[in-house]
């Protein structure tokens, strides 16, 4: 509980320091964790597993609870205060230790992450709804050409936020909004295979599993916000 109390600490500091990259008041509750981490369960065979953005680490305690005997864990997280919670529990943590020598912990962005290495299954925790368009093309493009061909991604977005933005945003903002929701519903109408609302969580979110090609399957390339033509479907 003392460690949860100063995760919950630390977790709100960083978001006042760095909203735009925190994007949460809070880390992820138990129940937005696991649906966030069920795909690596559900997997069979030696895994390459990447989470992208862990704060703090709650979604990576059931990745790591999830793990086969040979999964390796890469864990990319941009901010150093994070980075050194993380460490830290890859010492301390009784469960974190037992796979420590195939976690790695990388402070970069994601976009700068080598993509020779493929994996099987990615878990996303960026606040994209804080981004500019460009910056979520980049990185959702990044994202495809890190996986494997069949890889699933797992990511979330709080329920109805960008609606919930909208309604006190300036116009330009509400360009931005409505560009990221093309972006996404592009990318939900080829690949997305389920989505979990998680009710019990502060506040409630969406979680959202995509199948993705890899590079040898067909390729979700950046398209212009202004090209863009798919219908959206329901999201956050």
């Amino acid at each position: 509980m003392r460690e949860r109390l100063a995760d919950y600490r630390l977790f709100f500091r960083e978001f006042r320091r760095t909203f735009q990259s925190t994007g949460a008041v809070l880390p992820s509750g138990r129940g937005l964790s696991r649906a966030m981490a069920s795909r690596v369960r559900t997997r069979e065979g030696t895994q390459r597993i990447l989470e992208i953005g862990p704060g703090t680490g709650p979604v990576t305690n059931q990745i790591v609870a999830g793990m086969g005997p040979a999964d390796r864990l890469d864990l990319v997280e941009l901010n150093q205060r994070f980075v050194e919670v993380l460490r830290d529990r890859l010492q301390r943590d009784e469960h974190w230790r037992q796979a420590g020598e195939r976690i790695r912990v990388l402070q970069m962005p994601v976009e700068q992450l080598d993509h020779d290495v493929k994996y099987d299954v990615i878990v996303s925790g960026l606040p994209l709804n804080n981004f500019s368009c460009e910056l979520v093309e980049q990185i959702l493009a990044q994202i495809h050409r890190l996986a494997k061909p069949g890889a699933m991604l797992s990511f979330f977005e709080y329920v109805a936020i960008r609606k919930a933005k909208s309604l006190f945003s300036k116009p330009a903002e509400r360009r931005r909004l409505a560009g990221i929701e093309q972006i996404l519903s592009r990318e939900f109408s080829q690949w997305q295979i389920d989505r979990q609302c998680v009710l019990v969580n502060v506040p409630p979110a969406w979680v959202h599993h995509l199948q993705l090609p890899g590079q040898e399957g067909p390729t979700s390339q950046p398209v212009p916000v202004e090209q863009q033509t798919h219908a959206p479907v329901a999201s956050g």
